[in-house]
C-alpha cells in the first residue's frame, strides 16, 4: 500500500531551505583578514577591550559583505557601520545617565524609531538593527573606553573590512579589477535575457522572466553606487554602463516574446549569448546573427541587437555612462509641449520615507519597541552580568527579512545551542589566549558562507561572540548565551503574534509593497498608452514596475510562510500580485507593438482594461 507523504508546513519548509551557490572565496579571505589581525594588534598593545570593539565592527561589516560590486558595498557596509558607531555613543551615554526603569522606556523609544526606519529598505534595515544592537552593547558591556572611543574603534573594524573589500581583487576578475563585480552583474543580465528567449512558449517562461528581473535589479544596484576613484569614469566603465543600457530594450523584447507564448528557434538567443560572452571577457562581440523578423517582438529584438552591437563595438561616448539610469521620469502625452504630466514617480528618498512612516513602519516599529523594551526589562530582573544579550538577541529575531517568525525563532534556537556546544568543545581543545583568537579568525572567514542560512549564521556568530568574551578576560558563558537566546525567542514569539492596536492592519509591510508596486505599474501603463516617444523613460518606468513587483512578491512569500495566525493577515495579496504582473507583462508587449505600428493594438487594450478592472474590484 502506497503512503503519501504530507508536505511540510511552510514555516518548517522555510527553516530547512538553504541557499545554494559557489563559495565566495574572496569574502572568506576578507573575513579571515578582518577581525583577527585587529584583535591580535590590540592584544599586543595591551588593549584587549579595544580589540573586542574593533572585532565587533568587523563582524557586523562581514555580515553585510554580500556579493556584488565594490561601489554597492560602500553604502551597504558603510551606512550600517556609521549607525552602529552612533548607537555606541548613545548607548554609553544612556547607560551612565538612566536608571533601570528609565532604561526600559529609552529602549522602547529607540526600538520604535529603529524599527520604523528598518521598513524603508535593505540598507535601512541593516542601519536600524545595527543602531539598536550597538545601543544595547554600549549600555551593558563593561568597557573602559569612553563613548566616542568605542565609536571610533567600531568604525576602525568596519572600515578595515571595507578597505579590504575595495582593494583586494576578486578571483577570476576580467579587465579592470575595480569593476569586476559590475561586469559579472551585466553578464548575468544578458544570460538571463537569452534564457527567457529560449523559454518562450514553455511553462518555464514565467520563472525565467522573474530571474531576468532579479538580474536587472542586481546590475542596477551594482552600477549605481558611489565612484571609488577620482578618474573611475574610464572607457571600460562607460562601455559597461552602455552595455547595461543596451540590455533594457532586449529585456523588453524578450518579455514580449514570452508573453506571446510561441516557441522560438535556437537562433533567436544565439546573439544574446554572444553578447553575454563579450561582457564576461571584456572583448568585442563581433558579428551577431539576426533573428527572423516575422512579428513585432522579433523585429524589436533584432533592432535591439543592432543597437547593442554598437554599444559593444562602437565608440564610447560620455553620456553612455548615464543612459537608462534616470530615476525621475515625467510622462507626457502628445497633446503638446504644455501638457501636464500624467504621472510622476516619487524619488527614492520619498518612497523610503513613506515606508518608514506608513503602516509597515509603524507596525514593525511597535513590535521592535515591545521586543527591545521587554527584553531589557526581563534581563534586568534576572540580574545577569550580560543582561544586554537578551534585548540585542530580540532585535535580531524580530527582523522579518530574515524569514518567517517561527522559522527564524527555530533557526536561532538551534543555531545558538549548536554554536555554544561547538565553542565549548573548541575552547577545551584550544586553551590559552591564542585559542579564542583563532576562533575569531575562523568565525570571520565562515560568516560570508554562513549568511546563506540563519541557523548557520547564528552558530558562527555565537562562536565568534563567545570567543570575544574570553579575549576580554571573562569566563566561558556558553550556557548563559543559550538561556538568554531561548528567553528572547519566547518574547519575540509572543510579540510577533500580538494583535497590535496600531494604525493599519497586520501585514502592513506586504500591503505597502503592493501599493508601491501598483503605483509603479499604473505609471508604466499610462506612459505606454500615451504612445510617448520617450523610450528611455519607458524603460526606466518598466524597471521600476518590475522591481517593485519583485519586492512585493518577496514580502508575500515570506508572509505566506508564517504561522496561520500571522499569515491570515495577508490572505489574497498573492492574487493581487499575479494580476499586477500580468498587467506589466501585457503592457510590455503592448509597448513593443506601439513601436512597430504606432498604435495600441486592440487585443492589448482590451486585456489591459480587463486587468485594471480586476485590480479596481
Amino acid at each position: 500500500m502506497r503512503t503519501t507523504l504530507r508536505p511540510l508546513p511552510p514555516w518548517l519548509g522555510h527553516a530547512l531551505r538553504v541557499q545554494r551557490g559557489p563559495v565566495p572565496w574572496s569574502a572568506v579571505v576578507r573575513g579571515a583578514l578582518a577581525a583577527g589581525p585587529l584583535l591580535v594588534a590590540a592584544l599586543l598593545a595591551g588593549r584587549p577591550s579595544a580589540g573586542v570593539i574593533a572585532a565587533l565592527g568587523a563582524m557586523f561589516a562581514g555580515i553585510n559583505d554580500r556579493p556584488g560590486s565594490r561601489r554597492a558595498a560602500v553604502p551597504r557596509i558603510g551606512a550600517p557601520a556609521l549607525a552602529g558607531a552612533g548607537g555606541l555613543v548613545v548607548g554609553t551615554w544612556v547607560g551612565a545617565q538612566a536608571g533601570p526603569a528609565a532604561l526600559i522606556g529609552v529602549f522602547a523609544l529607540l526600538g520604535f524609531a529603529g524599527g520604523a526606519v528598518s521598513a524603508a529598505g535593505p540598507v535601512a534595515s541593516a542601519c536600524g538593527t545595527q543602531l539598536l544592537v550597538a545601543v544595547g552593547i554600549g549600555v551593558g558591556m563593561p568597557l573602559p573606553e569612553a563613548g566616542w572611543q568605542r565609536a571610533l574603534l567600531f568604525l576602525v573594524g568596519a572600515g578595515w573590512l571595507l578597505v579590504l573589500r575595495t582593494v583586494l581583487p576578486s578571483p577570476g576578475g576580467r579587465g579592470a579589477y575595480r569593476i569586476d563585480g559590475e561586469r559579472a552583474a551585466v553578464t548575468q543580465v544578458y544570460a538571463a535575457v537569452a534564457a527567457l528567449v529560449d523559454a518562450a512558449g514553455s511553462p518555464r517562461a514565467t520563472a525565467h522572466r522573474v530571474a531576468l528581473t532579479a538580474a536587472l535589479d542586481h546590475a542596477q544596484d551594482a552600477l549605481s553606487g558611489p565612484r571609488l576613484r577620482r578618474y573611475a569614469g574610464s572607457c571600460a566603465e562607460r562601455r559597461l554602463h552602455a552595455q547595461y543600457a543596451a540590455a533594457l530594450p532586449l529585456a523588453e523584447a524578450a518579455t514580449a516574446l514570452a508573453w506571446a507564448g510561441s516557441p522560438l528557434p535556437a537562433r533567436a538567443s544565439e546573439g544574446l549569448r554572444r553578447l553575454a560572452d563579450a561582457v564576461r571577457s571584456a572583448t568585442p562581440c563581433g558579428p551577431l546573427p539576426a533573428p527572423a523578423r516575422s512579428d513585432a517582438a522579433l523585429r524589436a529584438l533584432d533592432e535591439a541587437l543592432l543597437h547593442a552591437a554598437v554599444a559593444f563595438d562602437g565608440p564610447v561616448r560620455e553620456h553612455d555612462r548615464t543612459a537608462g539610469a534616470r530615476w525621475k521620469v515625467r510622462v507626457r502625452t502628445r497633446r503638446g509641449a504644455g501638457a501636464k504630466p500624467l504621472h510622476t514617480r516619487p524619488r527614492a528618498p520619498v518612497t523610503s520615507l513613506r515606508r518608514a512612516v506608513g503602516p509597515a513602519g509603524r507596525e514593525y516599529g511597535v513590535r521592535v519597541a515591545l521586543c527591545f523594551g521587554a527584553g531589557a526589562a526581563v534581563a534586568q530582573l534576572l540580574h545577569n552580568s550580560h543582561w544586554y544579550w537578551l534585548p540585542v538577541t530580540a532585535v535580531f529575531l524580530v527582523k522579518p527579512d530574515l524569514g518567517p517568525l517561527a522559522s527564524r525563532v527555530l533557526c536561532r534556537a538551534f543555531g545558538t545551542v549548536f554554536g555554544a556546544a561547538l565553542f565549548a568543545g573548541l575552547a577545551a581543545l584550544l586553551p590559552g589566549p591564542a585559542g579564542p583568537v583563532a576562533l575569531v579568525v575562523l568565525g570571520g572567514a565562515l560568516i560570508p558562507v554562513a549568511t546563506r542560512h540563519f541557523a548557520a549564521q547564528t552558530a558562527v556568530v555565537t562562536v565568534f561572540v563567545l570567543s570575544l568574551v574570553m579575549v576580554g578576560g571573562e569566563p566561558q558563558m556558553a550556557l548563559a548565551r543559550i538561556g538568554e537566546t531561548l528567553l528572547a525567542c519566547a518574547i519575540v514569539l509572543c510579540v510577533g503574534h500580538l494583535p497590535l492596536p496600531v494604525p493599519g492592519r497586520g501585514g502592513g509591510a506586504v500591503r505597502t509593497r503592493l501599493t508601491i508596486a501598483g503605483e509603479a505599474a499604473h505609471a508604466y501603463v499610462l506612459h505606454v498608452l500615451s504612445a510617448s516617444d520617450d523610450r528611455a523613460g519607458r524603460w526606466t518606468l518598466r524597471r521600476e514596475a518590475y522591481r517593485a513587483l519583485a519586492e512585493a512578491r518577496t514580502a508575500i512569500d515570506l508572509a505566506a510562510a508564517e504561522l496561520p495566525p500571522v499569515a491570515r493577515h495577508t490572505a489574497g495579496t498573492e492574487d493581487v500580485a499575479v494580476t499586477l504582473e500580468a498587467l506589466v507583462d501585457t503592457t510590455t508587449s503592448c509597448a513593443v507593438h506601439v513601436d512597430d505600428t504606432g498604435r495600441v493594438p486592440e487585443q492589448h487594450a482590451e486585456r489591459i482594461d480587463a486587468l485594471l478592472a480586476e485590480l479596481a474590484a
